[in-house]
């Protein structure tokens, strides 16, 4: 399938200025910039733009990119194409929630185990599991979940 001409990219002297904004501004970031310059190289109001592999080759990204490129801006407009897009659903739901994160952080203010002179993210660990506030849990996840809310252990 050739992701090519279905989404022509024609931009107005306004969005043509403002993506060179974009493009000229320090503190852009890169993803931005390149969005920016994919749009611009695909202007047809200024010639004939180059393949999609052309344009892919010259900012460092995939055609998919150009290609998605070019189908945000014919469907939602220059801002949306430019913008980040974070996605609707993450990638996986998170394990720690509200009532679950309060449960640890209680649990990480109070007293620590016989014979501990303070809670470690090992300790607390294995106390959540052993308690059931999460079925399974690595050091890692509560070690997040306690940096999250500045708690140092220490």
């Amino acid at each position: 399938m050739a992701m090519g001409k279905k989404h022509r990219v024609e931009l107005t002297n306004i969005e043509r200025t403002y993506a060179h904004k974009v493009l000229d501004c320090a503190e852009t970031a890169r993803g931005f910039r390149k969005r920016a310059s994919i749009l611009i190289m695909l202007d047809t109001g200024v010639g004939k733009p180059e393949s999609h592999e052309k344009i892919a080759a010259r900012c460092g990204v995939s055609t998919v990119t150009v290609w998605q490129t070019a189908k945000d801006y014919c469907e939602k407009g220059i801002e949306h194409a430019l913008a980040f897009q974070k996605p609707e659903n993450p990638p996986r739901p998170a394990i720690v929630t509200g009532e679950k994160e309060a449960r640890i952080i209680a649990l990480a203010c109070g007293e620590p185990p016989t014979g501990y002179a303070r809670w470690t993210v090992r300790l607390l660990t294995e106390k959540i599991v052993e308690l059931s506030i999460l079925p399974v849990a690595s050091r890692e996840t509560v070690r997040r979940t306690l940096k999250k809310l500045n708690l140092d252990l220490t």
